[in-house]
């Protein structure tokens, strides 16, 4: 009998603005990732305050999901999918984020899709805002330094619940919401890139804005949860955390204190205000250390009291160390890079793979909020190489996501309660941090390329298979 609970929500994970590309079809406006070209491992993409001719806008196509949706969740569905994370284009909705009424024809759309999903048993588990901020509102208010997104992001809310409430049950706010703790969430998450131009790397780091904007983030998140609770008592409502677990370099106390506070402001800075309802004791030594002075408005702390989650999710890729030395050696890694650790192996993007840190990271949540748990986004980002015979053996893939899941099982048979796991970019698509497509997660292969070039069409890695029997006996056989 498997350790996994019988109605495991085994699946996979994408975003709309990485995937649907038809970034300006059927009334859409722009968003940030729409303003951002092409970039690669070594050169990072640009943030362009207009769209420049002869560039290319990874985005605007993508993998063309958005033409491509009932193929791609028909495959999904052989693998026997049940649960599906996607997200929903705010611009296709709201083409500036500042409308009244919103966008029918973006509505339809997803009413095709969750159609789609439900058609193959497959059960949608919506990310609300998912990295797609609309530019105008980056352009008029800074993004979240404006406190205008708050009452913006109700309204947008509010229209996707009322249309929604018998297509989608489970619904995530902000992904990776503590992204605003770190410099390149600016570009990401928070916005707060008014009048920049220029490369990713070179935003300027102003930690008033963000965490400004963070607690606006925070504010509306409570605000359309307790929302949800009061008028759709049958959706459930998390968050959704980059889980960055850190280790001490040594066992110096100096490591040790210096993790210690690595881990709060990086992972439980942010969901400690999502499942607590309330800002953290070591959260003025946070804003103390940035010299921020938050302006937090009547009504705001009751707000976030009232707004708390019913699950928490997270992506997990990776550890990095942390030392007091400044002299170790740097790696990379998903939003923030770290120490490399010696004891551990690299993906071809210098991220450190670590199984054993996804347990430890499940036994740490679990311990600290008691609340069902999901792990939302894992996967192993590289260079797929299609054989002569026209296959993709991606056994290191296997390998990778094999190890996890063993790790995952030893969580569970320990206490943790997990809901499911949605791998990341179950399908090829555009990487987020980097705008090139050569980074590859999906099981499933899309021929479309770096420079813009490709068929789009779709074709089963061999991890495609092995995923399909990973789910049909619960995660017992891998």
């Amino acid at each position: 009998m498997s350790v996994l609970r019988k109605d495991f929500l085994w699946g996979g994970a994408v975003a709309a603005n990485q995937c649907e590309g038809a970034w300006n079809l059927d009334g859409k406006g722009a968003s940030v990732s729409d303003m951002c070209t092409n970039g690669s491992h070594k050169t990072p993409k640009r943030v362009t305050r207009t769209i420049e001719p002869d560039t290319l806008y990874p985005s605007h196509e993508a993998i063309d999901f958005y033409h491509h949706y009932e193929e791609d969740i028909a495959l999904f569905a052989e693998m026997g999918f049940k649960c599906f994370r996607t997200s929903i284009n705010w611009t296709r909705i709201f083409p500036t984020g500042e409308e009244t009424e919103p966008n029918e024809k973006g509505l339809e759309f997803y009413d095709r899709l969750f159609d789609c999903c439900k058609k193959h048993g497959i059960e949608p588990l919506v990310t609300i805002s998912h990295y797609e901020l609309p530019y105008n509102l980056v352009e008029k208010y800074n993004g979240w330094e404006g406190r205008e997104l708050i009452e913006l992001f109700e309204r947008y809310c509010h229209v996707l619940f009322e249309r929604y409430k018998d297509k989608v049950k489970y619904w995530l706010t902000f992904n990776e919401i503590n992204a605003g703790t770190m410099p390149f969430g600016a570009v990401l998450s928070t916005g707060t890139i008014k009048g920049f131009e220029g490369p990713v790397n070179k935003v300027p780091d102003k930690p008033q804005e963000r965490y400004q904007a963070l607690h606006h983030q925070f504010v509306a998140s409570a605000r359309v949860i307790k929302y949800a609770h009061e008028h759709y008592p049958q959706f459930k409502m998390g968050n959704m955390i980059c889980f960055v677990l850190s280790y001490p370099m040594t066992c110096k106390p100096d490591d040790v204190l210096l993790n210690q506070e690595h881990m709060r402001e990086v992972n439980w800075y942010c969901s400690d205000v999502q499942v607590r309802g309330e800002y953290p004791s070591f959260a003025q030594s946070i804003w103390d250390k940035y010299s921020v002075k938050l302006k937090i408005e009547d009504g705001d702390l009751e707000d976030l009291k009232a707004g708390t989650i019913d699950f928490y999710t997270f992506s997990y890729y990776m550890t990095n160390c942390i030392s007091a030395n400044p002299e170790n050696e740097k790696s990379d890694g998903n939003l923030i890079a770290g120490l490399k650790n010696p004891y551990l192996k690299a993906s071809d993007w210098g991220w450190q793979i670590d199984p054993q840190g996804l347990r430890f990271a499940l036994n740490e949540i679990y311990d600290r909020y008691h609340i069902p748990l999901m792990v939302v986004e894992n996967g192993l980002g590289a260079y797929d190489e299609i054989e002569e015979d026209g296959s993709i053996n991606d056994s290191y893939r296997i390998d990778y996501l094999r190890q996890h899941i063993e790790e995952m099982k030893k969580a569970v048979s320990e206490g943790v309660d997990l809901m499911g796991y949605t791998p990341w970019g179950c399908i090829d698509l555009v990487s987020a941090s980097t705008g090139e497509m050569a980074k590859r997660y999906g099981f499933i292969f899309v021929e479309k390329y770096d420079d813009g070039t490709g068929t789009l069409a779709r074709r089963k890695k061999k991890s495609f298979d092995w995923y399909r029997n990973v789910i049909k006996t619960n995660g017992e056989e891998l």
